[in-house]
């Protein structure tokens, strides 16, 4: 392949950043040739060209590519290139390229139900949002970590993380620690009607839609709203009595309800 030999022929010439750009475009020659895991590797190997020459965001963004690329079929092995986006970018005082990379591996581990490691990244993504006092994205984070605790079967996991929030500016007079609230009292009480009713509000609806910064990311999972969702009380009874929907508006998101739920008989 002409970009193949290109590449190495201007890295034997210690030209990394142009021989990045040779073995990016042979990466997406491979990827049009159905050859992933090919392009993801030369993708990886172009970013730490660009590193060394002095260029970390554009080391981090082709790892992103090159997650992207295989995100749908090799998730884990994305989530490998996400963090190490994310581990270029730290190091370099980039917090809002890093926290970036995190969100995007956090998603991908919720999909996979790889929640006990969705949990510490969660964990590590909230981190940063408070070194940037960034308290929207930090109270949003709560809520997600509050729901896969409760998918991981842990009750009270999930309750000392809205505990915790109470720390965080605004958080007490959120929208976000009313919905986390009322939703684990709900589970609690065994209530699932109450969940139910709970989750197809707004708050829970389109909480992935709700992007905090760097518009340039857009998610094409919701899986933080299939989460929340798929929620099924201890025992996957009828829970209490039924109760009228907390939200006016959230009968115009019923039809989503008709979505396949990719997290139906999960651990809860």
């Amino acid at each position: 392949m002409a970009y193949m030999r290109a590449g190495q022929a201007l890295q034997n010439n210690k030209a990394l950043f142009h021989a990045a750009k040779a073995y990016e475009n042979a990466a997406m020659m491979l990827k049009e040739m159905k050859n992933l895991d090919g392009a993801a590797e030369l993708m990886e190997k172009a970013a730490g060209m660009y590193r060394e020459h002095g260029t970390p965001d554009t080391a981090a963004l082709t790892l992103e590519k090159a997650a992207k690329m295989i995100e749908t079929v090799k998730p884990a092995r994305a989530v490998e290139l996400y963090e190490h986006a994310c581990e270029v970018v730290e190091l370099e005082d980039r917090p809002r390229q890093a926290v970036n990379s995190l969100s995007q591996a956090a998603k991908l581990l919720v999909r996979m139900k790889e929640f006990d490691r969705a949990v510490s990244v969660l964990k590590r993504e909230r981190t940063m949002y408070e070194e940037m006092e960034n308290f929207p994205s930090v109270n949003r984070n709560l809520v997600y970590t509050g729901l896969v605790h409760i998918h991981r079967g842990d009750y009270v996991a999930a309750d000392q993380v809205l505990q915790h929030g109470m720390r965080y500016p605004g958080f007490s007079d959120s929208d976000m620690y009313f919905g986390l609230s009322q939703l684990l009292t709900a589970y609690d009480e065994q209530d699932q009607d109450r969940v139910n009713s709970i989750v197809s509000t707004p708050l829970f609806t389109y909480m992935d839609n709700d992007i905090a910064i760097n518009i340039r990311v857009t998610w094409r999972y919701p899986e933080y709203a299939k989460l929340a969702k798929s929620i099924r009380v201890p025992g996957g009874g009828g829970g209490g009595k039924k109760t009228a929907s907390l939200d006016p508006g959230a009968d115009d998101t019923r039809h989503q309800e008709e979505e396949e739920d990719e997290y139906a008989g999960g651990l809860c």
